[in-house]
C-alpha cells in the first residue's frame, strides 16, 4: 500500500502542534480546526482522511496561512516548516520565503487554479519570475520546459504557449504539479487532486506524485476522502471527523487493524470487487454541528459501540501499537 516501499523518510519538515482555527460568525462560532496534532517526515506521504466538513482542507490553509479573511482565525497551536514557526510570520515574509518556497499546494480543482488568460509558459513560469531563481526569458522559458518534462508534459516546448483550455483535464493538473514543484519545496499538499478526474486519470496523477517525491524527497500532505486513494499512496494515514484527529497510524496497520468505529465505517463503505452485497454501507447520521460541538466523543451520535461515557467525556489519545494512536473508549488503556 506504501507510496514507495524503499523510500527513505527524513526528519520531519512538518510538525502541527494543538492547532485550532475557528470561523467567526454572527450566528456563532465554528470550530472548524480544534486540537489537530501531526508530524510530515521528508519523504514521507501523510494522508489526510474524512467526510467532507471534516476539517481537511482548513487544516491545508492554516498550514498555508490562506483561511478566509476576515471570518477565520488561528486562535491557537504552533506550525513548524522546516523548523519554522509560521504562525509567527508576517505576510510579506509568507509570501516571499514560504509560499511556493518551502510549501506548495496542488488544488483539487485545476481550472480555479490556473488563469484562463494567460499561456501555461507563463503562469508556470511565474514561480521562477517572483521568488528570482532564474533570471532572463529564455533562461526562463527552459526551467519552465524542465519543469513541465519533470511532470510527463509531452513535447512542453511546443506547448508553452497553449491556454488552460486547450489542455485536457489530466493535463492541467499535471501543470498545477509542475507549479507546485518548480521552487523545490520541502513540503507538499495535494487537496483532492484526483476527484474531478476518471479513475484512468487518477492512476496518472497518483504515480505522477510519486514519481516526484521519489525524485525530490518532498513530504506529502494527500487529502482526501477515498480509502481506496489513500491506500494507493500514503504512508501514514490521519483520519480526520468533526476537526479531530481520531485515529492515525502506517496505511497497512490502518487498514489491517482500524481502531476507531468510524474509520471502521469508512473502510466498510468501500465497494469490494467480488464481494456481492444488496447495497453499500453508509455511516448513518450526521456529523456534529461544529458551532456547539457535544461534549463527549463527538461520534457518539453515530457510534454503534456507543456508551453513556462516550456522550459525556471525550476520549484521550490511546495506544493501539507503536505508531498506531486512536482516541476511543473502548481502545487500549482506555477500555
Amino acid at each position: 500500500m506504501n507510496a514507495d516501499p524503499q523510500a527513505k523518510v527524513g526528519q520531519p519538515v512538518l510538525k502541527v502542534d494543538d492547532l485550532r482555527t475557528h470561523i467567526f460568525l454572527k450566528r456563532g462560532t465554528v470550530q472548524a480546526v480544534d486540537g489537530v496534532s501531526f508530524h510530515v517526515n521528508a519523504g514521507e506521504t501523510l494522508g489526510l482522511v474524512g467526510e467532507s466538513g471534516s476539517g481537511k482542507s482548513m487544516t491545508s490553509l492554516s498550514i498555508l496561512r490562506l483561511i478566509p479573511k476576515p471570518g477565520a482565525r488561528t486562535v491557537s497551536g504552533r506550525i513548524e516548516i522546516d523548523g519554522i514557526n509560521v504562525l509567527d510570520l508576517d505576510e510579506d515574509t509568507m509570501v516571499r520565503d514560504v509560499r511556493g518556497k518551502l510549501v506548495s499546494m496542488i488544488s483539487q480543482d485545476p481550472m480555479t487554479s490556473l488563469n484562463p488568460v494567460f499561456s501555461i509558459g507563463d503562469q508556470v513560469g511565474a514561480a521562477f519570475r517572483f521568488h528570482d531563481l532564474v533570471r532572463g526569458r529564455s533562461a526562463i522559458r527552459d526551467a519552465v520546459v524542465n519543469v513541465l518534462q519533470r511532470v510527463r508534459i509531452p513535447s512542453p516546448e511546443r506547448r508553452l504557449d497553449d491556454f488552460p483550455h486547450q489542455y485536457s483535464g489530466g493535463m492541467r493538473q499535471r501543470v498545477v504539479a509542475a507549479m507546485a514543484i518548480a521552487c523545490s519545496p520541502k513540503l507538499m499538499i495535494a487537496d483532492e487532486p484526483t476527484s474531478n478526474l476518471d479513475v484512468t486519470i487518477q492512476v496518472q496523477i497518483i504515480r505522477l506524485l510519486r514519481e516526484i517525491q521519489k525524485e525530490t524527497g518532498v513530504g506529502l500532505i494527500f487529502i482526501t476522502h477515498d480509502m481506496g486513494v489513500a491506500a494507493n499512496i500514503c504512508d501514514r494515514v490521519a483520519v480526520m471527523y468533526a476537526g479531530r484527529i481520531v485515529e492515525i497510524g502506517d496505511v497497512e496497520t490502518i487498514f489491517d487493524n482500524p481502531s476507531h468505529p468510524y474509520t471502521q465505517g469508512l473502510l466498510d463503505s468501500i465497494p469490494h470487487l467480488g464481494r456481492r452485497r444488496e447495497r453499500l454501507y453508509s455511516i448513518p447520521g450526521n456529523p456534529p454541528d461544529m458551532q456547539n460541538p457535544p461534549s463527549g466523543c463527538r461520534f457518539a451520535a453515530r457510534c454503534p459501540h456507543v456508551m453513556d461515557r462516550c456522550r459525556s467525556e471525550y476520549p484521550p489519545e490511546a495506544t493501539v501499537a507503536p505508531g498506531h494512536m486512536a482516541a476511543c473508549w473502548l481502545v487500549g488503556k482506555n477500555e
